[in-house]
């Protein structure tokens, strides 16, 4: 097989290969998709945790877990374990989502407190704006590392706050690769 022919199917199929990865990314982009793939990511699934509204281009995202045998405790409530991780990814998801590649975005700490019992379904809803964003770029421009305090809560069906998360997230623009 000559050099040519050779190089020719070498790029067609390294062309196929980035389409292909184009295609899965994009996909992901897709907000129903997004959702079904995080029902059924097996954490989520195991406790029962639901992505009721998933809208990453308006910053927000509504989490709810019904009270079943799977996520209750052993005095019949919600597991706090349960509790935490309905609203643990959300804040870094909307992050990364309108951030982008250009940015490191991590967990750094986190906190529950328990307010009441959770005996019903309950409900998070995760919220940034856009302005939030803004004022994170503008912080990170420096490459400095950048902290954000986000408090939300976790309601039951009547409304009763059940417990309140705080979260900090570690944000930071990457610095760009040296060749040299």
């Amino acid at each position: 097989m000559s050099d040519d022919k050779l190089f020719f199917i070498m790029t067609i199929t390294l062309e196929l290969e980035l389409t292909m990865i184009d295609i899965i990314k994009k996909l992901q982009t897709i907000p129903a998709i997004s959702k079904f793939m995080l029902n059924h990511y097996s954490p989520f699934k195991g406790a029962g945790i639901e992505i009721d509204h998933f809208d990453l281009k308006n910053y927000h995202i509504r989490v709810k877990m019904p009270l079943e045998r799977k996520n209750r405790n052993v005095v019949g409530t919600h597991f706090g374990g349960s509790l935490y991780s309905m609203v643990d990814p959300f804040y870094m998801l909307i992050l990364i989502h309108h951030l982008g590649s250009k940015y490191i975005i991590w967990d750094k700490a986190a906190s529950i407190n328990f307010l009441a019992p959770g005996r019903a379904t309950v409900f998070a809803d995760v919220r940034l704006d856009v302005t939030e964003i803004e004022q994170i770029k503008t912080l990170a421009e420096d490459y400095s590392p950048v902290y954000r305090n986000y408090t939300l809560n976790i309601f039951d069906e009547s409304g009763l706050r059940v417990a309140e998360v705080q979260k900090t997230l570690y944000i930071r623009r990457k610095k760009p690769k040296r060749f040299f």
